[in-house]
């Protein structure tokens, strides 16, 4: 399936918390889509608990130490030369456990709205100044691609009811105003 994003790359996103990610390029091999990418994580910071529900993504470590954990199992530790892939379905985070910064480069497969997704939150953490999107943001974007991702880390009862008052009361104030070009969930 062909990505209808138009970009010009590379396309580099920073959430302001130590995680800056480039979207390098997207091709298509054996009929499959995969957007190309680089990323430098700073020492202690990384992704929280999350899954993609359609996507695998794969990271190969140039430099620094990663560290890993698949929902349910003991974090384990990478280096320099090794590669970790998270299929989907499967919830895991991955954080730089060293102490210098951690470059990895990998890809994803197939993007469908991986690249919107991540530079939505990225500029809704940078802006919010508090290493995480606006409660709006969150709310707004989690429950349009909730067939594509999910945040382990936000509780149940927040998800279930606080989000849909979120939104509720966001919408009434135009918050989502600005994602009306944001593209349809898969």
């Amino acid at each position: 399936m062909e990505s209808t994003i138009k970009k010009t790359y590379p396309v580099m996103i920073d959430n302001g918390h130590g995680e800056r990610l480039t979207f390098l390029g997207r091709e298509i091999r054996e009929g499959i889509e995969y957007i190309q990418l680089e990323n430098q994580v700073s020492p202690g910071a990384g992704p929280p608990m999350h899954v993609h529900h359609l996507q695998h993504e794969s990271l190969y470590i140039n430099e620094g130490k990663m560290g890993v954990q698949i929902e349910g199992q003991e974090p384990y530790f990478l280096n320099q030369g090794d590669s970790a892939t998270f299929h989907s379905g499967i919830a895991h985070r991955f954080w730089n456990a060293g102490n210098t910064t951690l470059r990895c480069t990998g890809e994803i497969w197939p993007p469908h709205n991986i690249e919107y997704f991540l530079a939505e939150i990225f500029e809704s953490g940078r802006q919010n100044g508090k290493g995480q999107p606006a409660a709006f943001d969150a709310a707004y974007l989690l429950q349009k691609y909730r067939t594509e991702f999910d945040m382990l880390g936000i509780p149940w009862l927040v998800k279930k009811v606080i989000f849909p008052i979120i939104l509720f009361i966001g919408r009434l104030r135009g918050l989502d105003s600005k994602f009306k070009d944001a593209p349809a969930a898969v």
